[in-house]
């Protein structure tokens, strides 16, 4: 089982930048994809992005789409994600999740990290 640690939320002014971390413990690391999530206050959570254990292929919601990069690290056991062009509508708190290939949904979550892009 994993334990997942997200770090690098903060406060930004609209265009900026920001790069969260999720740091994990324990399982197999490799074996999870791992995602960002995001919920903005009012609204659902949502998939912002996702990358598969080995292969490292990536998804994103079409709102950030050449804006955030998703990277993994196996070896260090942890996953980023860069954010580029921020926009208000990106103030979220952000949560870093992983699912095992036999699980249907992301089943471990972080504690989330909150951001703030003013405009």
């Amino acid at each position: 089982q994993v334990q997942l640690v997200e770090s690098g939320g903060g406060l930004v002014q609209a265009g900026g930048s920001l790069r969260l971390s999720c740091a994990a413990s324990g399982g197999t690391f490799g074996s999870y994809t791992m995602g960002w999530f995001r919920q903005a206050p009012g609204k659902e959570r949502e998939l912002v992005a996702r990358i598969s254990g080995s292969l490292g292929i990536t998804y994103y919601t079409d709102s950030v789409e050449g804006r955030f990069t998703i990277s993994r690290d196996n070896a260090k056991k942890t996953v980023w994600l860069q954010m580029n062009g921020l926009k208000p509508e990106d103030t979220a708190v952000y949560y870093c999740a992983g699912r095992l290939p036999i699980m249907a949904e992301f089943g471990y979550w972080g504690q989330g990290t909150q951001v703030t892009v003013s405009s």
